[in-house]
């Protein structure tokens, strides 16, 4: 019988690709996966261990393609991560799971819910991206400047954004507190005081590390696939979703969730006028209980 107490810290994908993983909480809980921002890894920002013991939870991530531990995927599309995750839940012996991504994370999530929904109970989208061809949506607008300059270089000249990211991600790496530095001038109050949080702000510096420990591909990748085709359509998703999203949000404007729940079918929406991105941290508690209430028969 498979030992919930003794995951495997690597998964290997069927093309021979190792993905790392990391289960945190209950090991017999009810199973979650959590996919991580851009940049982010495995060890990304989330409750503490002991917070989901107690409540039952067993919390899994692993790194996304070219990120930490995971070997790259070149020419990843948002849609793959549906094959990632059914090889790190048939590894771990999970069958029935819910899923929940932040920020650029929350796409992959949306993936698997609309793409295995004989295996996903719920999902949910913390302050996600839309696609960028969204028929009526102004991608740009509300975005920072900063961000939009990134993911127009993404679009217009990719070479050039690989170019200037390899550096950039290498200095991050070596003092992953220059990501933060970098974004100060776009956060707003409320963001400033949860970074400077003594405990968010160790987990941020330790993710973003994290991810960039290996190469800066798994940020690469996330950004063209993220700027790409999906190679889905949220709108055919089934389960139960919610989309979580902040009113101040100036990386992942709310008119970018409020696009995709006008396009699932019966999605909860959450919108916290007077939040920005970084709150989403903070929520993802209640977004858990959410994920899990009415679940118990459907842990593996």
């Amino acid at each position: 019988m498979y030992d919930l107490a003794r995951a495997p810290t690597h998964v290997r994908a069927p093309d021979g690709r190792l993905l790392r993983v990391e289960c945190s909480g209950d090991p017999a809980g009810r199973p979650v996966f959590l996919f991580h921002g851009m940049p982010g890894s495995r060890v990304g920002p989330r409750p503490r261990s002991m917070f989901l013991y107690q409540r039952g939870t067993r919390l899994i991530s692993y790194d996304r393609p070219g990120y930490g531990g995971s070997d790259r995927r070149p020419g990843r599309r948002v849609v793959d991560a549906v094959e990632d995750v059914t090889v790190v839940a048939d590894a771990l012996g999970v069958d029935r799971f819910a899923v929940v991504g932040r920020s650029g994370g929350a796409p992959h999530a949306l993936a698997c819910a609309a793409l295995l929904p004989h295996r996903v109970t719920r999902a949910a989208a913390l302050v996600t991206l839309a696609p960028q061809n969204a028929e009526g949506l102004d991608w740009f607008a509300g975005m920072a400047p900063y961000n939009a300059r990134e993911f127009h270089s993404v679009l217009t000249d990719p070479r050039g954004f690989v170019a200037n990211l390899i550096p950039r991600s290498a200095a991050i790496r070596s003092d992953p507190a220059r990501l933060l530095e970098e974004l100060r001038g776009d956060l707003t109050d409320e963001d400033r005081m949860i970074v400077s949080d003594d405990g968010i702000r160790s987990m941020l510096l330790r993710n973003y590390h994290e991810a960039l420990r290996t190469s800066p591909y798994g940020w690469i990748d996330d950004a063209l696939a993220l700027t790409g085709p999906w190679g889905f359509d949220p709108a055919e998703t089934k389960v139960p979703v919610l989309i979580w999203h902040a009113g101040k949000d100036v990386f992942t404007p709310s008119a970018h969730s409020s696009w995709l729940a006008e396009r699932i079918p019966r999605a909860i929406t959450v919108h916290e006028p007077a939040a920005a991105h970084f709150a989403a941290i903070r929520a993802l508690p209640d977004v858990l209980s959410w994920l899990l209430a009415d679940t118990e028969s459907a842990a593996a």
